[in-house]
């Protein structure tokens, strides 16, 4: 049995940032259709920030599409 105390290290919080990290400025807006926004709210209200999931029920739409547009209007 090893009777040496360890010393705890502290937690940190390292900001790793790197060129391509998109912005928020850098973002295009997304056009919905007013269907497709009426299901992304449902959806949004049945299952959450689940993009994948969402997107699977909008047909050409990928889960960063949703997800970006769900922030830009929110």
């Amino acid at each position: 049995m090893d009777n040496h105390r360890r010393t705890k290290q502290p937690k940190t919080n390292s900001i790793v940032t790197s060129s391509s990290e998109v912005s928020s400025l850098e973002w295009e807006v997304v056009n919905m259709s007013q269907e497709e926004e009426d299901l992304v709210s449902r959806m949004h209200k049945l299952v959450g920030d689940r993009w994948e999931l969402i997107a699977g029920r909008i047909p050409g739409r990928t889960a960063g599409e949703i997800e970006r547009f769900w922030v830009m209007k929110n």
